[in-house]
């Protein structure tokens, strides 16, 4: 299929509309929208799409968004909906909701820093303020890896196995705004990939039931559990729904992880996001000059795919963690994950973090060479590093 130059809220928006094309041979589509800089494109081109079967709702906030994604999701609806920073602050009581009931919901959140003091670049802050939720994550770094992710978001997303929501990030501006060559698939083919939904535990007027009443506390364990088990077999559910990818449009969406040049790595970088193109640049430049050097992009967070990162560091002695992002009092959430997927395994492992880009901070080669710098010199890993930090005197 040929390419086309298109931004990524465009291909994110492309996505979501076939998607819920592909459900008009059975319960239709719908999208409850609100607008927010910088996704407001996103809901701009679903609300203009000709579905044949669908609804585009526009709603007063996001609460309201999620809420009717919720509506639509229990009616049998393909439902979806996309939001960023403050909005998703707003839709948190109800992204919690559409979780626990097992829908499967596609979000498309464009990475923007909380405020205030209000700020709209990038930073992965407020889509990983959901981290807890029964929602599967995925950070990309192209215009192609959204909209390749987005279409499997559904397959995974409404497959038996998972029926648990899925959240699509990517970077604000840096991947949301930025036009690059992308393919976008013609709707016979997001027809065959997306089989019609038939969703197990849908709203019907002949067997009337309640959704969301009250219930004692070993029915709600007994549900935790059962979520707890879905998110077990994600690994399995994304390999199947990526061959298929394969198959169908002749393209590899890529794996969960990408290990790129780490077989013999004694440094790895550990990054997500566009940040992970700067990254990538900079291993093949130490790799020309001898130094082994390896990354690890994560682009599934949630669940955090532990065995493969291990494997993929197998040879490294030290790792150092980028994140775009900053937990209160703790540092970066990547790593702090990274490192308790390392726990009990390679305890003689260093595992550092850096907070670069947070708040929207450029990540350039010289920030990453002086990550790279760092990690060479340290004999133990210490309090995350702040990179971009600068004096009044060299701001001016």
């Amino acid at each position: 299929m040929p390419a086309e130059i298109v931004t990524g809220n465009h291909a994110a928006g492309y996505a979501l509309s076939t998607a819920g094309e592909a459900n008009r041979v059975a319960r239709g589509a719908v999208c409850g929208i609100y607008p927010i800089t910088p996704q407001t494109e996103i809901v701009e081109y679903v609300a203009k799409f000709p579905f044949t079967k669908g609804r585009v709702v526009p709603v007063e906030s996001e609460h309201s968004a999620m809420g009717v994604s919720i509506g639509g999701s229990l009616a049998g609806a393909r439902s979806f909906t996309a939001s960023s920073a403050n909005g998703l602050a707003y839709m948190v009581e109800n992204i919690m909701v559409a979780g626990y009931y097992r829908l499967p919901i596609v979000m498309v959140a464009v990475n923007r820093t909380l405020g205030p003091p209000w700020n709209i670049w990038a930073d992965q802050g407020d889509t990983l303020m959901l981290r807890d939720f029964p929602w599967l994550q995925f950070y990309c770094e192209s215009n192609q890896e959204v909209l390749d992710a987005t279409l499997m978001a559904f397959r995974i997303a409404e497959d038996r196995r998972q029926l648990l929501p899925v959240l699509v990030a990517m970077d604000a501006f840096i991947v949301s705004h930025t036009m690059g060559e992308t393919e976008l698939p013609e709707q016979s083919l997001v027809d065959s990939y997306l089989p019609p939904l038939e969703l197990p535990h849908r709203l019907r007027h002949d067997e009337p039931k309640t959704i969301g009443g009250l219930v004692w506390p070993h029915e709600a364990l007994s549900q935790r559990l059962e979520i707890d088990e879905a998110l077990a077999r994600t690994n399995d559910v994304f390999a199947q729904a990526r061959d298929e990818f394969i198959a169908t449009f002749g393209r590899d969406p890529g794996d969960s992880i990408e290990a790129f040049e780490t077989e013999d790595a004694e440094l790895i970088l550990v990054t997500s996001g566009s940040i992970a193109t700067t990254v990538r640049e900079i291993v093949r430049r130490q790799r020309a000059v001898g130094e082994r050097v390896g990354m690890v992009k994560i682009k599934m967070f949630r669940p955090l795919p532990e065995e493969a990162i291990r494997y993929a560091c197998r040879a490294a002695h030290k790792i150092g963690v980028l994140d775009r992002n900053y937990a209160a009092g703790v540092g970066g959430i990547f790593w702090n994950d990274v490192r308790a997927a390392f726990q009990g395994h390679r305890d003689e492992l260093l595992v550092q973090g850096y907070l670069t880009g947070v708040c929207g901070g450029d990540v350039t080669p010289k920030s990453i060479d002086s990550v790279l710098a760092d990690l060479a010199e340290r004999t133990d890993s210490g309090r995350p590093v702040w990179m971009g930090i600068e004096t009044t005197e060299e701001a001016n």
